[in-house]
């Protein structure tokens, strides 16, 4: 009987070392810095004559509202509580137009960087990357050819663009 009492104190007392030793991994493991939080933006738009897209967040936080463009290289991004102010820069793009059947396409890869916001994204940084889609049908003139002047028959925009945030 009393070996079996010194066999289960020894297997108490590994277990109790083992949660010690537990304890002290997770100590260390939050002195690491955390991952950086992503979130994702989405953008798109049927129009092409539009300076408000549709916008969705999700990752750190979840919001749908929409995208006002600024500028060429600015954006503030309008949510129920709060905004988002954004710069851009493309690095790399690619445009095709058809002058016979008016189709135009383009993607554009660009970086992004978060500048400030209001509400609840009242100092949100980050940066990331972003990738744009166009696809669209010009409309034609009177002569039957493809015109760059008038609104485009169709019209697709989307974009997507991912990075860290802190918020």
């Amino acid at each position: 009987m009393r070996k079996w009492w010194i066999s289960f104190t020894a297997a108490v007392a590994a277990v109790s070392a083992a949660a010690v030793l537990s304890g002290a991994e997770l100590a260390a493991a939050s002195a690491r810095p955390p991952k950086p939080a992503i979130e994702y933006f989405h953008s798109m738009t049927t129009s092409g004559t539009a300076n408000q897209i549709s916008e969705i967040a999700t990752g750190v936080f979840t919001a749908g509202g929409v995208d006002i463009t600024r500028s060429a290289t600015t954006d503030i991004f309008k949510f129920p509580v709060g905004t988002i102010y954004i710069t851009h820069h493309s690095v790399h793009h690619t445009i095709a137009f058809n002058r016979r059947t008016c189709l135009f396409t383009g993607t554009d890869y660009g970086t992004y960087k978060l500048t400030g916001g209001t509400g609840e994204y009242a100092g949100i940084s980050g940066s990331g990357k972003a990738v744009s889609h166009v696809i669209g049908v010009a409309a034609r003139d009177a002569k039957g050819r493809c015109s760059l002047t008038r609104a485009p028959v169709a019209f697709q925009f989307v974009t997507s663009g991912h990075g860290p945030v802190k918020l």
